[in-house]
């Protein structure tokens, strides 16, 4: 099982944890005065200057010999059509027969070459859960690691990169 130390809360927890960003890189190119005019971000969506459309989602690894998966909270962009069809589908409880749809990954992650731009496909799915994010098949190594799973020693090591 694995244990960690929580850095906000302090406490230890006996679950894989989470990472995630609370909005695109794309945002933080908007210099931090004018994101307020610039920008309209959510919880779920973040639209610049009107014609860059973000979405939240998670990409999710597979931990070898642990029952929950470790999820990186991430952006996606997506077409101003496609995002117009996921705010509608926000309020709906059933939305997963909906898209998929393609976008471009706006992270980056410690540890990892730059993931900035790398082709994604949003799957929305049901109950409230964000989207699921599945990365192109490359050979990025998170690209490699979402489609073959982690050690826990490889998620102990992501997460010390973000601890330190």
């Amino acid at each position: 099982m694995v244990s960690f130390r929580c850095e906000r809360c302090g406490d230890w927890h006996d679950s894989v944890p989470s990472l995630g960003a609370e909005a695109p890189l794309y945002y933080y190119s908007v210099p931090a005065d004018d994101r307020s005019t610039r920008c309209a971000l959510t919880a779920d969506t973040c639209v610049v200057d009107g014609e860059h459309f973000f979405v939240r989602g998670c990409i999710e690894i597979i931990v070898h010999g642990e029952v929950d998966a470790f999820s990186w909270g991430v952006w996606a962009s997506l077409s101003r059509q496609d995002f117009e069809e996921f705010v509608r589908l926000l309020v709906r409880d059933k939305r997963s027969q909906f898209g998929p749809y393609f976008g471009w990954l706006s992270a980056n992650f410690r540890g990892y070459p730059d993931a900035e731009n790398l082709k994604t496909m949003v799957h929305l799915r049901d109950g409230g859960l964000r989207p699921y994010i599945e990365l192109e098949p490359t050979d990025h190594p998170l690209s490699v690691e979402q489609r073959e799973g982690i050690s826990v020693q490889r998620l102990s090591q992501i997460l010390s990169i973000y601890s330190h």
